[in-house]
């Protein structure tokens, strides 16, 4: 997926939702907050720290709320998009323009600028081991290549892979993920690139 330099760029590269997303933009930029473009996509800052970000998928578009867990969300709008993958990060999805709401919106940007300027954050854990399941262990084992691609490969990309594996419930679903990943794995990409721009 391509990654765009600007904001401009990302609308015009939009296949769904751009007159939703650019009411988004608008609603945003009416805030105090800063536009960037951060991994490809619109973030908006505050003193420097990412408070919300804009994505478009194909059946929703949403606001990212990078401490969303922080916040109080009395209204249920947010959800966790990564469930036991992300502490932090909350996402509001959106349908269509009637789900747009000025007001509740703006209020999310408001409490979520209080937290930027109290200091609170959730940290991500760093140095977590990565626990590699005996399946791909072994497939890694039988070349030496791959052992190297795999251990070069950073540990977020490496920490996917493992859990990938450990999530199948049955041996021939591993079996058939290791099949999968090893191309990805040789190659250096993570399991997780095709999404990184959407």
């Amino acid at each position: 997926m391509k990654r765009h330099k600007t904001v401009e760029e990302f609308l015009e590269g939009l296949e769904t939702y751009q007159e939703e997303v650019t009411r988004l933009r608008e609603i945003l930029q009416s805030t105090p907050l800063e536009e960037e473009v951060k991994w490809g996509a619109p973030a908006y800052t505050h003193r420097g720290k990412i408070v919300v970000g804009i994505g478009a998928f194909k059946n929703h578009f949403a606001l990212w709320f990078h401490q969303g867990a922080l916040l109080k969300d009395e209204a249920g709008h947010l959800m966790n998009a990564g469930e036991g993958k992300t502490k932090a990060l909350r996402q509001w999805r959106l349908e269509s323009a009637k789900d747009i709401k000025v007001r509740a919106i703006k209020a999310y940007v408001k409490e979520a600028m209080a937290l930027v300027d109290d200091g609170k954050e959730i940290k991500p854990t760093r140095n977590r081991p990565i626990d590699v399941p005996e399946e791909l262990a072994a497939a890694l084992k039988k070349k030496a290549a791959d052992r190297r691609a795999f251990d070069a490969l950073s540990p977020g990309k490496r920490r996917d892979y493992a859990n990938y594996i450990a999530e199948a419930k049955r041996a021939e679903t591993k079996i058939k993920r290791i099949e999968k990943i090893l191309p990805m794995i040789r190659a250096g990409g993570g399991l997780h690139d095709k999404y990184r721009n959407c």
